[in-house]
């Protein structure tokens, strides 16, 4: 009867997407603030909302009370013979947590730090929603400092698009570089000018580039650009693969694309492009706006985005009057973590979660989940929204296919985390009375990376299967 349950519910899951889509766009019309118009690199969006980025599943958004608990002696004996998998190996934490009542159901290790990878990208989502609002559009300008020079500006967006970035299905639509060059001529021409010399000012982020714990390898093997606050293409020297190189320096390089398409507007450009910050108050003459930032964290989570989950991990620190840069994002996360009453438990050095460096412990990341899932804070749901479905969308989309897991399908909702020698799994699970548990499974000392990777589909399989008494 469960596995017929199971079925059933994969199987209406189309049916339930329109209607999922309508709830959320509500939903989020009615949380957050947007960003500070006076801020130059944000403005707040206009009332007319883009569609939502991430269709959403229906089985795990809204806490069901009404079902009964799982029990905990069951469900605790299930969970333990699960974590007792070799490929996990010794250092393994968990917990689950009930969202509705917020009692715990099953902890193992729950307050030990343990090492997150890519969950700490839910830790960086919670943050930017709260400090910036899911309103919130992160703005890339050209302003005019003096007659004959102009400036492009970077403010923070490394999904700024070339040409050359094809926009795939479910993405967002992406700032375009060519749309500023177009614009930029369009005024420029209409003042009579023709001719310019252009600089490019990307002082919004200041610091080093690479964070704390990160590995040497991360940027040549296209894991990962050096953060800059102008960027485009995520730095990648080919947009159209996730793992292409990267640009050691991409200010230069966005700058040096903005000038050649420029030139094809009929403005010609003088050949030195050099870095100068703009002065305060220079004329803005062009602009091009990132989509609102609820999309922009649904895409980051779903997607594991690591250059998106800097850009909005430094977009807290700029929104807190902090730095712009990986101390300030830190300093910012926390302290904004602290005003939700949910910083126990979270160390982080940068906001994609590649850093070695990061500890956060499976009780705060069940937190967080269960934060973001409450009805409490619309403002959150992106969180929620932009969590991969198990075995139909984003990390999770190639998993849930076989054995215990499968039954899981379309069931689970979480956010993975892979580095060397380490798996992580977090997020939400309704269980076969109907209740909505938040969880988080965390192993740092893995042996079998294939291995942990499907005891950790068992392990959230576990979770939505037991209704046990």
């Amino acid at each position: 009867m469960v596995r017929h349950e199971r079925v059933a519910a994969v199987a209406t899951l189309a049916l339930l997407q329109a209607f999922v889509c309508a709830v959320g766009a509500y939903v989020l019309a009615a949380g957050g603030v947007g960003a500070d118009a006076a801020s130059p690199p944000v403005k707040a969006a206009t009332p007319t909302r883009a569609p939502v980025a991430i269709v959403t599943s229906g089985p795990v958004l809204a806490p069901a009370p009404d079902g009964s608990l799982p029990g905990k002696g069951t469900l605790a004996a299930r969970l333990t013979r699960a974590m007792g998998d070799a490929a996990l190996g010794r250092s393994v934490g968990a917990v689950v947590v009930d969202i509705a009542g917020g009692s715990v159901l099953y902890g193992s290790k729950a307050d030990t730090g343990i090492t997150p990878a890519s969950t700490t990208k839910v830790v960086t989502a919670v943050a930017v929603l709260s400090a910036a609002g899911p309103d919130a559009r992160i703005a890339t300008r050209v302003v005019q400092p003096k007659p004959g020079v102009v400036t492009l500006v970077g403010g923070g967006d490394p999904t700024l698009a070339s040409p050359k970035a094809e926009r795939g299905p479910g993405r967002p639509r992406f700032a375009s570089m060519a749309t500023l060059a177009a614009r930029t001529a369009r005024t420029l021409k209409a003042a009579g000018v023709t001719s310019v010399t252009l600089t490019y000012d990307d002082s919004l982020y200041s610091g080093p580039r690479t964070a704390p714990g990160w590995k040497p390898g991360y940027v040549p093997e296209g894991s990962v650009a050096p953060v800059s606050a102008l960027t485009m293409d995520e730095g990648r020297e080919n947009p159209g693969h996730e793992n292409s190189p990267r640009f050691a320096d991409p200010s230069r390089t966005a700058a040096g694309a903005f000038a050649v398409l420029l030139a094809r507007e009929g403005v010609k450009v003088g050949k030195s492009v050099k870095r100068l910050p703009a002065p305060a108050g220079a004329k803005e003459v062009a602009r091009v706006e990132s989509p609102a930032v609820y999309e922009l964290v649904e895409h980051m989570l779903t997607e594991s985005d690591n250059d998106l989950a800097e850009a909005l991990a430094h977009l807290v620190a700029l929104k807190q009057g902090a730095p712009g840069s990986f101390a300030g994002a830190s300093k910012a996360v926390t302290s904004t973590l602290g005003r939700l009453g949910v910083a126990a438990g979270v160390q982080v050095s940068d906001g994609s979660g590649l850093s070695v460096r990061n500890r956060i412990t499976p009780a705060a990341l069940a937190r967080l989940v269960a934060l973001a899932a409450s009805p409490a804070n619309p403002h959150l749901k992106a969180v929620i929204s932009g969590l991969p479905v198990a075995g139909f969308t984003g990390t999770l989309g190639g998993r849930y296919d076989k054995g215990v897991a499968k039954a899981a399908a379309g069931v689970v909702r979480a956010k993975t985390g892979t580095l060397n020698g380490v798996n992580t799994l977090t997020g939400l699970a309704r269980t076969i009375d109907g209740r909505l548990v938040a969880f988080a499974f965390m192993a740092d000392d893995v042996r079998d990376p294939a291995g942990a990777v499907q005891a950790l589909d068992r392990l959230a399989a576990t979770v939505s299967g037991c209704g046990c008494s």
